[in-house]
């Protein structure tokens, strides 16, 4: 299997990126969202900000940030195959733009969207996908994680409760500029995060 790299077209990188406390969908819509810019045959990449320093001890508390080590080596990968386009998940993602921005290592054209959703539904959300005893400590997390978002972001807010995952991201990526706006197509109420 050979390297297949090109000179990129694009010198810019457009990042779509999607913050929110634990339970409000981020990864669904992120996967929705993808979903549609296939069918719609856009070429992107969607990169899940959690998964990126998963390990105990916990880098972060040993002062390295394996997260924004291993994003940039990613992204670079991508970059060098001629993505410009990018869905980046995480947390508190919307307050680090400026971080994500000599990170990817690119002219990054952002587009922050703090996701939202009330405490009962986050809760729902996070019992249906939370098994064992974590559960009681996503639900804290998150709760802590809402107020610090709702006071300091400044991001385009969705308010996700009681919409269809296809809806919110239709919204999302025809406010960012990703696809027509209008082509938002109802479906079934939102069922969880995953």
């Amino acid at each position: 299997m050979g390297d297949d790299v090109r000179v990129l077209a694009e010198t810019h990188t457009d990042v779509i990126i999607l913050g929110g406390r634990s339970g409000v969908g981020k990864t669904s819509v992120a996967a929705e969202a993808s979903r549609i810019l296939a069918r719609a045959d856009i070429r992107h990449a969607v990169i899940e900000g959690d998964n990126l320093d998963q390990a105990h001890p916990e880098p972060w508390r040993q002062g390295i940030d394996l997260a924004e080590r291993n994003l940039a080596a990613m992204w670079a990968n991508y970059r060098a195959i001629g993505y410009s386009r990018l869905i980046f998940t995480n947390t508190v993602s919307v307050l680090e733009i400026p971080t994500l921005a000599v990170t990817l290592g690119t002219d990054l054209r952002p587009f922050g969207v703090l996701l939202t959703a009330s405490d009962e539904t986050a809760a729902q959300r996070l019992g249906q996908r939370e098994i064992g005893s974590a559960l009681d400590e996503h639900i804290e997390r998150s709760r802590q994680a809402v107020a610090r978002l709702d006071a300091e972001s400044t991001a385009h807010r969705v308010h996700t409760d009681g919409r269809s995952v296809s809806d919110i991201a239709r919204e999302i990526l025809s406010v960012a500029g990703w696809i027509e706006p209008g082509c938002a197509q109802s479906g079934a109420e939102f069922d969880g995060a995953v």
